[in-house]
């Protein structure tokens, strides 16, 4: 069973440590235990009392009326709430999947909202965004490396059937898709191929942990319309803007790339970099290198 102090609620939950401790005195939504310096500490069921009460409150039911429930009654509304709309409870069910390593769950949740919404809306506005945030957690110490391995594994699973599905295109529009040397987080990367091969492109994957040199030597080789890259992680080990200013050289073909580090550090990297940040970045990926034909 998880023990958790009430950051890594916050943490896990998005809700605030301050709304978490305004909920658990005036409406005792929450019963925590207590160390011997009276540090607060929640179990898993609190856990799941608190997205389920969060599930039901950001879809109108007031906090008040709320706690004056029996937690079966929440639990039928909170399924009710799912029933009526698959992208009610997304994070909050794998959330519970995650911390409870519970594949079923995650199995049911994905394949659900894959047919409300279709795969690319699903990963584009829900599952992309889910995994930066386990990302998180996981530098933050609030999940282990297991649970994160875990998600990631079954969402890499997902991927790679759909990918299978997709014939492999004649199209002279080329792109390589590739992981840098420091790099292993390839699911967004693995998004962006089924994108572009669903697109009608052809694609390259390359993979994790690419050296520069292997890079240059597939782009040598391949002569593709564009570069596409992710990056999640940053060792240390290369300095992106110098990194992104050499391929470009070396090279001349645009490079497209997404992911949390190359969000965040955009304003030095775009004069060097086209950023993956929507569908419809990806989009414009496709129709430029269409045009190029």
């Amino acid at each position: 069973m998880g023990v958790y102090k009430i950051k890594d609620l916050e943490n896990l939950t998005g809700i605030k440590a301050h709304t978490i401790r305004i909920w658990e005195k005036r409406y005792g939504i929450l019963k925590p235990g207590r160390t011997e310096t009276q540090i607060r500490t929640y179990d898993d069921t609190e856990l799941n009392i608190l997205l389920n009460v969060s599930l039901l409150n950001k879809h109108g039911l007031k906090i008040s009326k709320i706690a004056h429930l029996s937690y079966p009654e929440i639990q039928v509304l909170v399924r009710k709430q799912l029933d009526a709309d698959a992208e009610a409870g997304f994070h909050e069910n794998l959330l519970l999947a995650l911390l409870n390593l519970d594949e079923n769950l995650f199995g049911q949740t994905f394949d659900k909202l894959q047919q409300e919404t279709g795969l690319e809306k699903l990963f584009a506005e829900h599952l992309l965004p889910f995994l930066e945030r386990i990302g998180v957690m996981w530098q933050v110490n609030s999940i282990t490396p297991a649970q994160e391995h875990f998600m990631s594994n079954l969402v890499r699973q997902k991927l790679l059937v759909e990918i299978n599905k997709l014939e492999s295109s004649a199209s002279r529009s080329s792109v390589i898709l590739y992981l840098p040397e420091h790099e292993m987080h390839e699911i967004g990367l693995l998004f962006y191929h089924y994108f572009l091969k669903k697109a009608g492109l052809k694609t390259y994957y390359l993979g994790q942990m690419l050296p520069l040199d292997a890079l240059l030597y597939s782009i040598q080789k391949i002569k593709p319309r564009a570069l596409v890259t992710s990056w999640v992680t940053h060792t240390g080990a290369e300095n992106p803007a110098a990194y992104f200013k050499e391929l470009g050289e070396n090279t001349g073909i645009p490079v497209f790339g997404g992911g949390n580090l190359l969000k965040t550090n955009y304003q030095s990297l775009q004069k060097h970099l086209h950023l993956i940040d929507s569908l419809k970045d990806l989009e414009l990926l496709v129709a430029r290198c269409q045009s190029m034909q």
